[in-house]
């Protein structure tokens, strides 16, 4: 039977185009990110299964690639269930293997420790557009700051990275999870439900306001607490500003601080961005990870029609491997979703260096083909590209995939 050509599904092979794109938009992260101070490092792609399944990464969970004991190890006739079977996980996302990071070598770390992760992650998810199995992400964290500074340097080193790869209008839609508990236990949800109250909460752009009062309802909770909990999203619409309004409607529920805390942000980016886009208070936002405590935010793009990176706060992390808490906030860019838009709207990489080709002749002399590769490297060190190729029988094709490819300069050899 022969060999399936095909990648696995979920995944894909990168043709070149692409690649030289995803090259120039790590290159436009990483230079950006590095001026805002943020210091990169890299982490294994799996991790102790523990660590991944430990009830904090939400449904993400349950979309692990798990990866079987090896060896002596093994011993699938005793198995009695899946524990018995697996020892590693392939990384679902960042932040699990940057906090495990830090708590390893924090001696080694400044304080507060500003990072830089960029890598693949796997899921077990349903492929569609722009989501796969295997795909890239972008993070950058800020561990042992308390303060909203974290949430603002974040924010813009973020916002100020879109803005350089051409995006303009999207919104910043913030929230803080503290609002989120602060409004299920105005509205008289049993604590122990906020969970479940937050999961069809998260589905509100999708089935709107009625779509959310039918799945409370059908959970059995009561209707004064579902009618007063839709009446607050009711009166944030029509607020002036939703936050001062939660705040005021809240009160006794909802920490003073937390007020002040989300209006310093927003007026701090407002005041110092440099990328066109608006800062939008959203108290329906969710965020799936359980384990974000305070501010949470997304990347809202009109062109995509969903999210394209988001994070938040997650104070209470780095202690489930150390037994002390460190203050830490993460954003992440849905780096495969700007790829897909940048192909989609015919992106071209600008030219940083001159593109030349050189076209040899079959049957070129060898005495004078070392000449041709001199030249060639010759102008390599100068600061150009150069492809050295032979000429093809179809030679008008041969020269119009290599424009295409950006090569302004054609140089053929020929025998005589």
């Amino acid at each position: 039977m022969a060999l399936s050509k095909k990648p696995v599904n979920g995944m894909k092979d990168i043709l070149p185009e692409e690649m030289q794109i995803r090259d120039y938009v790590q290159q436009v992260i990483k230079e950006t990110y590095r001026s805002f101070g943020f210091t990169p490092i890299e982490t294994p792609c799996m991790e102790n299964i523990a660590n991944l399944s430990n009830k904090q990464g939400g449904e993400n969970e349950k979309l692990i690639f798990k990866v079987m004991k090896r060896g002596e190890k093994l011993k699938i006739e005793e198995a009695k269930e899946e524990a018995d079977l697996v020892d590693f996980g392939m990384r679902y996302d960042l932040t699990v293997p940057l906090v495990r990071f830090y708590a390893n070598n924090a001696n080694d770390l400044p304080s507060p420790f500003k990072a830089l992760q960029m890598g693949n992650v796997w899921r077990a998810d349903r492929p569609q557009r722009g989501r796969y199995r295997q795909f890239m992400q972008c993070d950058i964290d800020i561990i042992g700051e308390p303060s909203n500074l974290a949430e603002i340097e974040l924010i813009l080193a973020t916002t100020t990275t879109i803005g350089r790869l051409g995006f303009k209008n999207f919104e910043i839609r913030i929230n803080e999870r503290r609002i989120l508990k602060a409004m299920a236990a105005y509205s008289g949800f049993p604590e122990e439900e906020y969970d479940t109250v937050f999961i069809i909460l998260d589905k509100m752009d999708k089935i709107g306001l009625d779509g959310v009062a039918e799945e409370l309802e059908k959970e059995g909770y009561a209707k004064e607490s579902i009618d007063k909990y839709l009446g607050l999203f009711k009166g944030v619409e029509t607020a002036e500003n939703g936050i001062k309004y939660l705040a005021r409607t809240l009160e006794g529920f909802l920490d003073p601080e937390v007020e002040q805390n989300l209006l310093e942000i927003i007026d701090s980016v407002e005041t110092a961005k440099t990328a066109e886009f608006k800062m939008v208070f959203d108290p329906t936002l969710v965020r799936g990870m359980s384990y974000y405590t305070g501010t949470i935010f997304e990347i809202a793009m009109p062109e995509l029609g969903a999210a394209c990176g988001g994070g938040g706060r997650y104070d209470k992390m780095v202690g489930k491997f150390t037994g002390n808490d460190v203050p830490a906030c993460g954003f992440s860019i849905g780096f495969e979703r700007i790829v897909l838009l940048l192909m989609e709207s015919g992106f071209t990489v600008p030219m940083q260096r001159a593109k030349v080709a050189y076209l040899i002749e079959k049957g070129y002399p060898a005495d004078r083909l070392a000449d041709v590769i001199a030249k060639a490297q010759e102008e390599r060190a100068a600061g150009k590209q150069v492809l050295v190729v032979r000429m093809n029988k179809n030679k008008k094709f041969q020269k119009e995939k290599l424009a295409n490819e950006g090569y302004k300069e054609l140089v053929e050899f020929y025998n005589n």
